[in-house]
């Protein structure tokens, strides 16, 4: 049985406790991001029957050809993604034969239309010129803000090739979180676009 003092240290103790319970005030951590294991950039040959250009892709990306498109064929074999497994990130590309249904002046219409949708989200978007002698020409499409894509772009000789690239990761759009990786892979379109041929051009 507790003496008058214990039973008065202990109920002091009590009250101290309380006291210090109601001082607690607790606050949110902070977001945390996992930790990003970047590739070391390497590039290898773009090899696939079912296209008629070549380009040089990342080593530790995949090739994944488009089979269905809303439940429907593609409307050329070669619609395929570029698969960056590290990122969870896709390049998803498509090709147009230039005809007299797919005019030059509708496809190019077209990646505009596509560019900016991302418009109402975006803070901007840059628009860079591709010209190359090889006869690979284009408009790389920048845009920043909370946008599905940030980086899209075509490419075409105007006469006969249509080539259409957009960056998709498979994640929330967390500008600020996704920035480095993004500009990490923005690099190696850059180097797609650079390497870039059509293999029976003219």
């Amino acid at each position: 049985m507790l003496s008058k003092s214990s039973f008065s240290t202990f109920f002091i103790f009590v009250i101290f406790m309380f006291q210090a319970c109601e001082d607690v005030i607790y606050s949110p951590k902070p977001r945390g991001f996992p930790k990003v294991e970047y590739p070391e950039k390497n590039y290898i040959p773009f090899e696939a029957t079912y296209c008629d250009f070549t380009f040089e892709r990342p080593s530790y990306s995949f090739i994944q050809q488009d089979t269905l498109f809303f439940e429907d064929k593609p409307s050329h074999p070669c619609w395929f993604d570029v698969f960056i497994p590290q990122f969870d990130a896709r390049i998803h590309c498509s090709y147009y034969p230039i005809d007299e249904i797919n005019s030059f002046d509708k496809l190019t219409n077209d990646a505009f239309v596509m560019a900016n949708k991302h418009n109402l989200k975006a803070n901007f978007i840059d628009d860079l010129v591709i010209r190359k002698p090889n006869g690979v020409g284009g408009i790389v499409f920048n845009i920043e803000g909370p946008v599905a894509s940030s980086f899209q772009f075509y490419l075409s000789d105007t006469t006969s090739h249509f080539f259409r690239g957009a960056l998709y990761f498979n994640t929330q759009a967390r500008p600020d979180s996704l920035k480095p990786v993004i500009e990490f892979v923005k690099t190696d379109i850059m180097h797609m676009i650079n390497t870039f041929e059509w293999e029976n051009a003219n």
